[in-house]
């Protein structure tokens, strides 16, 4: 009985600094985790085969939630049950709240330096300018091909964010039903 409890206990702490060592030296999300989980626990311990790693990121994309998270859980949960999958989610998440809690410490206590606000500013300037980049270039690939109905909706979501401070999310809804509607094949298109 002993011994079995032992073996319980060396399993929960393999999850557990297993999936921790993972999360708090990798960085880049869950495509960049998955891959590091495959080779521990595929390569490094054996205790899931190629195929059945390749089954649990399949079913760790299509459900919601982070990729690294649910791959960590599902591997977790057919090791140990619920209590391996809390142990291994444990293990991914601890390293990320610890870190953007330092960051968070941190940056209210720096939040007033003239230096920190300028590097803000700098890095909303550098969103804004991929973001800008990113309109111009659709903006102009929809102008080229000369479809009004599409540059009339750019022109009218524009005006109804800017102007009118019509929340973002109607827009998208009635951009989409629009769309839907009036954009099918050999519908609204005017070549």
């Amino acid at each position: 009985m002993e011994t079995q409890k032992l073996n319980k206990l060396k399993l929960f702490l393999t999850l557990f600094f297993s999936t921790l060592k993972i999360s708090a030296f990798t960085f880049g999300g869950g495509y960049v985790i998955v891959p590091l989980l495959q080779k521990k626990f595929v390569e490094g311990l054996g205790w899931i085969d190629e195929e059945e790693m390749l089954d649990l990121v399949a079913i760790a994309q299509s459900t919601p939630g982070p990729l690294a998270i649910n791959a960590s859980l599902l591997i977790g949960y057919r090791m140990a049950g619920i209590a391996g999958a809390l142990v291994t989610v444990l293990g991914t998440v601890l390293p990320p709240f610890v870190i953007m809690s330092v960051v968070s410490v941190f940056y209210i206590a720096f939040r007033d330096n003239v230096i920190v606000s300028a590097v803000l500013k700098g890095m909303q300037a550098a969103v804004a300018a991929v973001i800008l980049d990113v309109v111009i270039t659709m903006a102009h690939n929809v102008i080229k091909d000369k479809r009004i109905f599409p540059v009339l909706i750019m022109i009218a979501a524009f005006a109804a964010a800017a102007v009118f401070d019509i929340n973002v999310v109607f827009i998208i809804i009635i951009c989409g039903v629009l769309g839907a509607l009036f954009m099918r094949p050999g519908k609204g298109e005017e070549k």
